[in-house]
């Protein structure tokens, strides 16, 4: 069951079919269901949309007419975090999970988390469309970037009107139009790679080879790879990034992510092991697990997971951080 105290801080904008706590239908692979309870007290409430994505009229215990949104925020708390949801419902209510656990749970600070399946479709295109099957061919419609723009800057608008002091993107894909949706943006908008970027660069590492530079692995589906944004803060950092090569992504990561399309978890987690593997021989210090579903492969205490680094993990982290000198005032 969904930990009860993350219930009391969130807001939620979800439409008619999907609720928190569903299994994104969109996506071709999951391993867990979330069940949250959500429990409401008076600054919180559960929005919803019709299909013409107006707000249908619904109220929390204090008597709050959501119809009312356009005209006030919701939270007025200084250290109020606005969610836009990514790729899937379970990876954000994941990371809301990060937020409880990682703030104690009763010192959560609020939050409002926007999950728009439409959005988690357009971005599901676009992964799919930049991981084409072992032939070579695509099989999927193509999909203006434009559109996911569009979609992102509105949630981000949202966001902020709706009291949001400090935005986060728990999406690795959505990462790659980071600069677009944060552009204009009235709040501090966190970057899961310059969170993991600072982090690491703050952890003193030593380099496993003498003489060599400190060598930072990141495996992710291509999507992730060919945005580039990881590299790029990493690099930033004095970091020399190691990606899989050619081969290693023909014959391990390609044939994984199709493995999993076809629930064949057992082989999907094998090949991917060796594609993590063939980073941790080339002298890394760690690898960036930039893939949710790769991660889930892997139970919690297995050996390769302790050498890898969950990106979601760092953004939540920096993000409590921030929260904290929000409601200090500093």
């Amino acid at each position: 069951m969904f930990d009860r105290s993350l219930a009391v801080s969130v807001l939620s904008l979800d439409y008619p079919s999907h609720i928190l706590g569903f299994v994104n239908r969109h996506r071709t692979f999951y391993k867990t269901r979330l069940q949250p309870v959500l429990a409401t007290r008076p600054s919180s409430v559960l929005l919803h949309t019709d299909d013409s994505g107006k707000f249908l009229e619904s109220k929390n215990k204090s008597g709050l007419d959501t119809a009312s949104l356009g005209s006030d925020t919701l939270l007025k708390q200084a250290n109020t975090i606005g969610i836009i949801g990514g790729l899937s419902v379970d990876s954000s209510l994941n990371f809301s999970r990060k937020l409880v656990q990682q703030s104690d749970g009763e010192n959560c600070p609020p939050f409002v988390l926007c999950s728009d399946p439409v959005l988690s479709k357009e971005l599901l295109l676009h992964e799919r469309n930049s991981f084409p099957s072992i032939s070579g061919k695509s099989e999927h419609a193509q999909l203006n970037p434009t559109l996911i723009v569009e979609n992102l800057q509105s949630k981000r608008a949202f966001l902020e009107k709706s009291g949001a002091q400090c935005i986060v993107m728990p999406c690795h894909i959505s990462h790659t139009w980071h600069d677009e949706v944060s552009k204009g943006c009235s709040v501090p908008f966190l970057h899961v790679g310059e969170c993991v970027a600072k982090e690491l660069k703050e952890a003193k590492l030593k380099p496993l080879e003498a003489g060599s530079p400190l060598r930072i692995g990141v495996l992710a589906t291509n999507a992730t790879l060919t945005a580039g944004f990881y590299q790029e803060k990493l690099q930033h950092e004095g970091f020399e990034v190691v990606l899989p090569d050619k081969a290693t992504m023909e014959h391990t990561v390609i044939p994984a992510i199709d493995a999993l399309n076809r629930k064949d978890m057992e082989g999907a987690q094998n090949l991917l092991r060796i594609a993590l593997q063939v980073l941790l021989v080339r002298a890394v210090n760690t690898v960036i697990l930039a893939s949710d579903d790769m991660r889930d492969l892997f139970p919690r205490d297995d050996p390769l997971l302790r050498k890898c680094i969950d990106p979601m993990d760092l953004l939540a982290r920096s993000t409590i951080k921030w929260a904290l000198s929000a409601d200090k005032g500093t």
